[in-house]
């Protein structure tokens, strides 16, 4: 009751925001120098930074909709319009992603690749039509610096509806892991932390803009402190996420089917003590459904309902290729998995 009740208060604070927005008195006063001059007084001023910024939004369909899963996400166009940057979920874990343009269109995209530390990925999308955001590793904010959002939070925006802004400001830009010590999060970077409440489901892979319609980050996974129990409302800055898509494009990260060698004598998910959902589906996802007692998997700390989604920074998108990774790993090496425990992603440690 509580989660809904969080959940509730933020869909009632973006609907609050959504209403600001239309009115005189919600528009920012002020704005860094180095912007583009927008007329603080003039609501077409924001009307126009909205309708040019989301363009560049979309709307992503995927995987999902098992043990609580969400099969939508949002993502941002960038470069020629062939590429989408976005949140890494198993949103993405299908062969074509679904992707609907502003004007409602509905393309399908493919995988480019990963980039596991950073939690992003990138799609290619064939003959979208659609304008890029210029990823600018020098777009860098300051705390006190007014932001919007642009996401399909909630899936509201199904087809061509816009999708949902919200304003803000940012409150810090810090090291996750530094200064956040409650959060179990994989990435553990730079972030922009902002007054948003970004973190909604369908919100992950949406824009964080600035007052002159730049991207300077993009919106993070849904993250709560342990300790608090507070959510985080987060941006992957512009400069990680350019660092990331080089990455990604110079085949510096992996995925699965890369071309390994087959072991001796491999792994396999039953001898490790991982029971996995029925295989009914040509993609079905790598979900434990049980784990035998006192076996290597028990001991390394892996639970029912945990989703493999990394084996040794190598991408799963099936149990097929789950298994296929494990069969070039010989039976006495070591190896890590990195799983998805509800909203978390942990990683986890195979010894023999």
């Amino acid at each position: 009751m509580i989660g809904l009740a969080l959940r509730l208060g933020n869909f009632i604070a973006a609907i609050l925001v959504v209403f600001l927005l239309n009115t005189p008195w919600g528009i920012a006063e002020d704005k860094p120098s180095s912007q583009v001059p927008i007329d603080q007084g003039s609501l077409s001023g924001l009307e126009e930074l909205f309708q040019n910024a989301q363009r560049s939004v979309v709307k992503l369909y995927g995987a999902g909709g098992m043990r609580g899963l969400e099969s939508y996400q949002s993502g941002v166009v960038i470069g020629d319009g062939s590429t989408i940057l976005t949140s890494w979920s198993t949103v993405l874990d299908v062969d074509k992603v679904r992707v609907v343009t502003y004007d409602g269109r509905r393309l399908d995209a493919e995988m480019i690749g990963v980039d596991p530390e950073c939690e992003l990925a990138l799609l290619r999308v064939e003959n979208s039509k659609l304008p890029g955001f210029v990823l600018e590793a020098k777009a860098q904010v300051r705390p006190g610096q007014r932001v919007f959002s642009i996401t399909n939070l909630f899936g509201i925006a199904a087809g061509n509806e816009a999708c949902s802004y919200q304003k803000g400001v940012v409150m810090a830009v810090s090291d996750l892991q530094s200064k956040y010590t409650g959060l179990r999060s994989v990435y553990r970077g730079k972030v922009i932390v902002v007054d948003v409440m970004t973190n909604n489901p369908g919100a992950a892979g949406g824009a964080l803009v600035d007052l002159g319609g730049r991207l300077v980050g993009v919106i993070g996974k849904e993250l709560r402190d342990e300790q608090s129990g507070i959510w985080l409302n987060y941006s992957i800055p512009a400069e990680v996420a350019a660092a990331s898509v080089e990455r990604i494009l110079a085949g510096k990260t992996r995925s699965a089917g890369a071309s390994l060698a087959l072991a001796k004598n491999p792994h396999r998910a039953l001898d490790l003590g991982m029971v996995l959902i029925p295989n009914v589906i040509p993609k079905t996802p790598a979900y434990i459904d049980r784990v035998r007692k006192d076996s290597l998997a028990a001991r390394a700390g892996i639970e029912a309902n945990d989703l493999v989604l990394l084996v040794n920074d190598q991408r799963v998108d099936s149990q097929r290729s789950f298994e296929q990774i494990l069969q070039t790993i010989e039976r006495g090496d070591s190896f890590q998995l990195l799983v998805q425990r509800g909203t978390e992603l942990l990683r986890v440690q195979i010894r023999p």
